[in-house]
């Protein structure tokens, strides 16, 4: 017999400590399901997302997770089935823009690293969730959301174009998954924010980059990141069943 707690969802989201990724994780705990968050640098501001997860019902592991170290991103998915028994969703929330700049200005070594956390990281944290959902292979199903960026379609001159690669990378790499095991019992998508308010921004020496670019968007303001989670709620959802290889724009009109 199936007890209530075994037939919950059971989602994986990386970065879930702040930004989108909290977001996420306090729509995705009000709507009935377990977590695993991982964080980089910051334990505590994880541990305050997942308890506040925890007071809406979900049960949250919180885990450190280099996504530098590909081997590590490889393991995370064996370790939530560990402590959850299974696992159903799998949110690539976390990523690095670089430094905010021209792209001369730049160095191939940050590029380097841009790439190995936006898209070799995304890649490895993949192929280990679809391992153990396809049916194909016993598993039970899942849906995996990728979270990308209106840049991938501009390509941010001035701004960040490696970062604009590694997204665009993301889509086709979405495209890819999401057609190749649609028969499995997988689904694959993702959503591309626009400029949203969150501290990515600061990171890349640009903290108020948000509001410098709402006269660009025609709904003439930046994103906030539970206008994000609602559509990465959608597409882990039942509603979105009939939906994979697909993105969803989320960018003000932009």
């Amino acid at each position: 017999m199936t007890s209530h707690v075994d037939a919950r969802p059971v989602t994986i989201i990386t970065g879930g400590g702040r930004g989108i990724g909290a977001a996420i994780a306090e729509r995705l705990a009000a709507e009935g399901h377990d977590l695993v968050l991982t964080y980089r640098e910051r334990r505590d501001d994880a541990e305050r997302v997942a308890d506040g997860c925890r007071a809406a019902g979900a049960r949250v592991e919180v885990l450190p997770l280099d996504q530098a170290d590909l081997d590590a991103c490889a393991e995370l998915v064996p370790e939530a089935v560990r402590r959850f028994g299974r696992v159903t969703g799998l949110v690539n929330n976390a990523g690095i823009t670089g430094r905010i700049g021209p792209f001369l200005d730049g160095s191939i070594e940050e590029a380097e690293l841009v790439l190995r956390i936006n898209v070799l990281a995304p890649m490895a944290l993949c192929r280990s969730a679809i391992a153990h959902m396809s049916t194909e292979r016993g598993g039970a199903g899942g849906s995996i959301v990728n979270v990308s960026s209106g840049a991938a379609t501009h390509g941010a001159p001035d701004t960040y174009i490696p970062y604009a690669a590694s997204k665009a990378a993301l889509n086709t790499m979405t495209l890819g998954l999401g057609k190749e095991f649609a028969r499995s019992g997988v689904r694959v998508n993702t959503v591309s924010p626009g400029t949203t308010r969150t501290e990515i921004h600061a990171a890349a020496g640009r903290p108020n980059a948000p509001d410098e670019r709402a006269g660009g968007i025609p709904m003439g303001r930046p994103g906030e990141p539970p206008e994000i989670a609602g559509a990465v709620a959608y597409l882990l959802s039942d509603d979105a069943s009939y939906v994979t290889a697909t993105d969803i724009r989320i960018s003000g009109g932009k």
